[in-house]
């Protein structure tokens, strides 16, 4: 019995679009990490800090799913299978705040785009201002900040300017994302040590 022309095209397609399936590369997702240490020189436990961070603010470069890289001195790369599983204006500040939780000894701190619950002391702002990589060798970010203490009475602000470039060990994005949880690390200690010197110089 001959097979009619209808079923064999059927039937191509069909292999077709399983070899498609079979053969597309996964898309792998990353995260960001809260890197901080809890250190010596934390302010006392029984200082509760009420600290707001965010919103973030991106170049547009990096505002997107895709992992970036450089690839050169004017070009970038967008890695179609490499994402972000959140986007890294939700993801910045989440790791800040649980970079000045852990540096601070307070539990009392909320991210963009969380709504305060509690009483604030304090509102971080960020801009960043560079936040790049290049597979097997670093990853780096510049980022201003400030720091403002909300009091109705004292109202002080702290700003800053921080750089941190760390190395990337391994040539999977995997290590590029902890290589960037890094260096946001070394912002959030920038940014601590500013409230740090507020708190110390009282309301």
């Amino acid at each position: 019995m001959t097979a009619s022309p209808l079923r064999v095209a059927v039937v191509a397609l069909g292999i077709g679009l399983l070899y498609a399936c079979a053969s597309s590369p996964t898309v792998q997702f990353y995260i960001l990490s809260a890197e901080a240490q809890p250190g010596s020189d934390q302010i006392s436990g029984d200082t509760h800090l009420g600290i707001v961070i965010g919103p973030v603010l991106l170049p547009d470069v990096i505002d997107r799913p895709q992992v970036v890289v450089r690839t050169g001195t004017n070009q970038v790369s967008l890695a179609e299978e490499h994402r972000w599983a959140e986007s890294l204006k939700t993801s910045i500040p989440r790791v800040i705040g649980e970079n000045l939780g852990r540096l601070l000894s307070t539990r009392d701190v909320w991210a963009y785009p969380q709504t305060a619950t509690g009483a604030v002391d304090y509102r971080v702002q960020v801009a960043i201002q560079r936040f790049e990589s290049v597979p097997g060798q670093w990853a780096g970010i510049d980022a201003l900040w400030t720091v403002q203490r909300m009091s109705k009475e004292h109202q002080e602000v702290k700003t800053g300017r921080s750089s941190s470039q760390q190395p990337v060990a391994g040539q999977g994005y995997d290590a590029i994302a902890a290589a960037h949880s890094r260096a946001l690390a070394a912002v959030s200690r920038d940014i601590a040590d500013a409230m740090r010197t507020l708190v110390s110089a009282g309301p």
